[in-house]
């Protein structure tokens, strides 16, 4: 499986010339759909979710498969049968791709703010994007998207996380609000100058793809 790294949360996942395009919202350009035969969101927060640029992706290519929540399906009116509600506990397939949904609930991002619903998606068996969530499945996870900055996070939480986890490794994503000084902070805490994961940290540059086999 290729995992290609684009802007904040989104990520692209290629296995035997089926593509999958998680969490493409407004830092992510257009062009994160180019060839996708499905788009996966975790939830309604722009970052992850634009809904003129899905539409018009849809409008591109009829194939275009979608798999979301209730809350973002919603807005997504004059998709039709396009347009899939997953929940926690869920599986689908896309072509040869197995997907399992987890969780149900966005973090905590201060008690006064109403939390919004948001599922993650584990691919394949193997990689897992949790969306705004420090969801645990209950399974063995080789690669974990991280989000490794948040207004609803803290490094520390991140540690606990992954050590919870036990992911073969991670990668940071949903990072575009740090700088490079940012980034080397988070990333040395996550990694190798930090108290210790259990579990290999990298980070990608946008447009860089890794083989997980």
């Amino acid at each position: 499986m290729l995992v290609t790294k684009l802007e904040h949360a989104c990520v692209r996942l290629e296995k035997n010339g089926t593509t999958l395009v998680i969490d493409p919202g407004v830092f992510t350009t257009p062009a994160a759909f180019d060839g996708a035969d499905a788009v996966l969101i975790t939830h309604e927060h722009l970052d992850h979710f634009a809904e003129d640029r899905l539409r018009a992706a849809a409008e591109a290519d009829p194939a275009l498969r979608i798999w979301t929540n209730r809350s973002v399906a919603d807005t997504l009116g004059g998709l039709g049968g396009r347009v899939h509600v997953v929940g926690h506990g869920d599986t689908f397939a896309v072509t040869d791709l197995e997907v399992e949904v987890h969780g149900e609930w966005h973090a905590v991002v201060h008690p006064d703010i109403p939390r919004i619903t948001n599922i993650g998606f584990l691919v394949d068996g193997r990689v897992f994007h949790p969306g705004d969530a420090l969801t645990i499945p209950e399974r063995r996870i080789e690669a974990l998207m991280l989000p490794a900055h948040a207004p609803w996070s803290k490094t520390a939480e991140l540690i606990d996380y992954v050590r919870e986890l036990k992911p073969g490794r991670t990668f940071s994503v949903h990072d575009s609000g740090l700088s490079d000084i940012g980034r080397t902070l988070v990333d040395g805490l996550l990694g190798e100058r930090g108290p210790g994961t259990g579990a290999e940290h990298g980070r990608l540059p946008i447009g860089e793809a890794v083989d997980l086999d």
